[in-house]
């Protein structure tokens, strides 16, 4: 069976962003490579050599993955076609992730009790990533 995993492009802030979510799921990074490690990008602008080419996160089975876009890339835009869903081991597990990335950013369905036998909420966090977070109580 193959593995999906997730990959984010960011404008230049790959690395604060990455910090951020090693703070909130913990663990330590599979890989850090900056442009001004890989053959070829010598003739860079200075201020993008020192930029993520490649990050790498472990969270649970899967890793979250990502870059900063550079020139002649055309900017990353945000839309909101895609939310990374997280299944959290515990009630308590989920309102720690809940708060912790919707902090300084945008709660737009609160972390609550669902129908379906879940706790589940949906926020974007401070870097306009959406999540939706969840905690099945029937597994």
């Amino acid at each position: 069976m193959a593995t999906l995993n997730t990959y984010l492009n960011f404008n230049g802030n790959t690395e604060e962003v990455f910090n951020f979510y090693k703070s909130v799921f913990g663990g330590e990074f599979i890989v850090v490579q900056r442009f001004a490690d890989a053959p070829g990008c010598e003739g860079m602008k200075l201020e993008d050599k020192e930029k993520i080419m490649h990050i790498a996160l472990p969270i649970g089975g899967n890793i979250l993955m990502g870059t900063d876009i550079t020139d002649p890339m055309p900017p990353s835009t945000f839309g909101t076609g895609i939310s990374l869903s997280v299944d959290a081991e515990s009630e308590d597990d989920a309102k720690k992730l809940f708060e912790s990335l919707s902090a300084g950013g945008k709660v737009t369905m609160a972390l609550d009790k669902m129908f379906w036998g879940a706790l589940f909420g949906m926020a974007t966090d401070k870097f306009g990533i959406q999540w939706m977070v969840n905690y099945d109580y029937n597994k």
